[in-house]
């Protein structure tokens, strides 16, 4: 729980500060009236208990739900939760019971039983929009427990809390090696402790790091700026030079005046605070400032007239007060409390609400202006950072990550700062950049252009491999090429999903200088016809072609010893005009080809690569008809299906 944070904003006037101590009814109401929940609800508790006669049971009910209202407003979703099904069960007559009760059952993450309670004031109250959203929040908590959650990182940062509540840190400037934050620890200044929160009145602590880059345990600010009063929810102007705080005072004489102060920094001290004017109504709260990024706004949150209900965000220019003061409107505000704003970016503005579809209390929600200007569109953070707890007060470090301030997992409120981060994403493409023979080509160059601006560049290692990091969801071309070599160009997208990845890919390179073999060319047995499953090989070489423009070849079609002289001649002369054909129709210009049929007069020396896949042929083994005939007859098999082949020679590199 905290007593600026949370509450000041939700209490329009507190009269007085003495709190009653006897179990009287009138004195609970007139420390409810006051917002003095704390003081409230154990009042309540001990009236409640008095009440054992049949004839009261009415006004047990209504002792239940004003003690559920207190439960409510100090955070205490499971004592308010059974506070207002007693309050049902002596069948007390307001409908909001059922408002209050879904509230409270979604802030214990019982979200279907959440769903029937606002289902049911709905019954009472048609379109009204604090349930709809309710009941929209709980969908989307139920939808959630079913998908993975988030990829953020949360985890409490024990060096900063105490076993009070500690809550809205916010660095001091870029240099983020200072964090303030309130905490209401025993050791902050006053001996009071207040009726509201029954904790002591929030102070201002801050805590550096060491050359190590560790946080050292907090202390109090130096200077004049603490005092027994509630001060918390603070900013920094982006020098680092002027706080901007929320300050609430509490007189014998007047109502609690809760609004927002500055104080200036000298070396380490802080100045006395100074009341920071924003409007002369003197009725409405304001506080939890947040400064613009550029230093040009003040963010807020108010109660004033004007807004769309409980607590909005409103924003004022430092540079022009007069008249510049801004509801940030009805995409940001509903008829619930938006608090806590942070502004990271003139169109990226953070805030804690419970009005917007959440899992329960305040959820941390995620605002982008678009690129006119006109709307904005809104995002729940999400599981782990948002909880079924109140989640709030959130302030960015360098990237994702930083801390805020949460309730989660505490029975009796009280708020904690924890970290969160979001990983880094490795995203990675690797390979090798080889030759037909599957051997390294040295110095090849690797490009990689993305369709999001990127453009990198890299020479292969010795072994011919290589690596890129890449971005999620982006469509990239690359190209390969060296001296002596035709380039190729692949194409791909990255996947969009939130996860570690690593592609492959390899570069085979055609040599200048020598005849290429065309793998996975396929013809009918005795035909020159083309297979089905020869077209990825043939598309693949007409994409080479197009990537070498200025390149023409000739196509050489070769046949195994079989059959005579004549007739193989005729046959591949057939055949790679097939693969001519082929290319012509796929755009290839016809004058960078040229057919070549050679029958059997060309047999196949044995490379390293055909010497690693057929290790009976010692590499330099010349494949001729003669030494064929020496063969086993599996290996005179191998090796005619090893002439059988298709290939290509470049010709020349300047066609124009």
């Amino acid at each position: 729980m905290r007593s600026l944070g949370y509450f000041f904003i939700l209490i329009l006037f507190l009269f007085g500060i003495g709190g009653c101590r006897s179990a009287k009814l009138s004195d609970a109401d007139d420390a409810l009236e006051r917002g003095e929940y704390f003081d409230a609800q154990a009042i309540y508790r001990k009236v409640y208990n008095k009440m054992t006669k049949k004839e009261e049971r009415p006004a047990r009910g209504e002792v239940a739900f004003k003690m559920g209202k207190c439960y409510e407003k100090l955070n205490m979703a499971v004592n308010a939760s059974k506070a207002f099904q007693n309050a049902l069960r002596y069948e007390y007559p307001d409908s909001t019971i059922f408002l209050h009760l879904g509230r409270a059952l979604q802030g214990e993450g019982k979200y279907k039983q959440a769903v029937e309670a606002y289902e049911k004031y709905l019954s009472y109250a048609p379109e009204n929009r604090l349930a709809e959203e309710g009941i929209a929040g709980c969908r989307l908590a139920i939808a959630q427990k079913e998908k993975p959650k988030t990829r953020y990182v949360v985890k409490n940062a024990k060096i900063f809390n105490t076993k009070r509540s500690d809550f809205s840190p916010m660095y001091l400037d870029k240099n983020l090696d200072q964090i303030y934050f309130t905490s209401t620890s025993e050791k902050a200044t006053g001996e009071k402790r207040s009726e509201i929160t029954g904790m002591k009145n929030g102070d201002i602590y801050f805590s550096k790091k060491n050359e190590r880059g560790q946080w050292q345990l907090p202390q109090p600010v130096e200077g004049e700026l603490n005092t027994d009063a509630d001060e918390g929810v603070i900013s920094f102007s982006p020098d680092g030079q002027t706080m901007y705080l929320t300050r609430a005072r509490r007189s014998e004489t007047s109502s609690t005046s809760v609004e927002i102060y500055t104080s200036r920094r000298t070396d380490a001290t802080w100045s006395t605070p100074q009341k920071f004017e924003i409007t002369s109504d003197s009725l409405s709260a304001v506080g939890h400032p947040a400064v613009s990024a550029d230093g040009k706004y003040l963010y807020f949150c108010s109660d004033m007239p004007g807004g769309y209900g409980g607590l909005d965000i409103w924003r004022i220019d430092l540079n022009e007060r007069g008249g510049s003061l801004h509801n940030m409107g009805e995409q940001i505000n509903t008829p619930g409390n938006e608090m806590f704003p942070y502004s990271r970016t003139d169109s990226l503005l953070y805030f804690a609400s419970d009005g917007h579809p959440g899992f329960g209390g305040l959820d941390i929600f995620k605002a982008k202006l678009n690129s006119t200007g006109d709307y904005w569109s809104i995002e729940n953070m999400g599981l782990p950072l948002n909880s079924t707890g109140d989640d709030f007060g959130i302030t960015f470090g360098n990237g994702e990550n930083g801390y805020f301030s949460s309730n989660r997992g505490d029975a009796r409120g009280r708020d904690h700062i924890y970290s969160f981060e979001l990983p880094d994403i490795h995203i990675t493409i690797s390979g090798w950049v080889l030759d037909k023979d599957e051997e390294p080509v040295a110095n090849a160059v690797i490009r990689i252009v993305g369709d999001d601006g990127s453009n990198q560049k890299q020479v292969a290692r010795d072994d011919g491999s290589f690596k890129f990091n890449l971005d999620r969801g982006v469509r990239y071309v690359m190209k390969a090429g060296a001296p002596g070599y035709l380039s190729l160009k692949q194409e791909f997208v990255s996947d969009d999903a939130e996860e570690d990845a690593d592609y492959a890919i390899d570069f085979f390179l055609a040599a200048i200088n020598k005849p290429q073999v065309v793998e996975n060319i396929f013809y009918d047995f005795d035909k020159a016809t083309l297979r089905p499953e020869s077209k990825t090989a043939l598309d693949e070489m007409a994409q080479m072609l197009r990537d070498n423009p200025h390149v023409t070849i000739e196509l050489a079609a070769h046949t195994d010893r079989k059959g005579s002289e004549e007739y193989n001649m005729r046959l591949s002369e057939r055949r790679a005009k097939s693969v001519i054909d082929y290319l012509i129709a796929a755009g290839i210009d016809p004058q960078r080809l040229s057919p070549k049929g050679y029958g059997e007069s060309v047999p196949k020396t044995v490379t390293k690569r055909i010497n690693r896949e057929y290790p009976q042929f010692p590499e330099g083994t010349v494949l001729t008809e003669d030494f064929i005939s020496t063969l086993a007859p599996e290996d005179q098999e191998a090796a005619d299906q090893i002439n059988r082949r298709t290939e290509f020679q470049v010709l020349s590199l300047n066609f124009e």
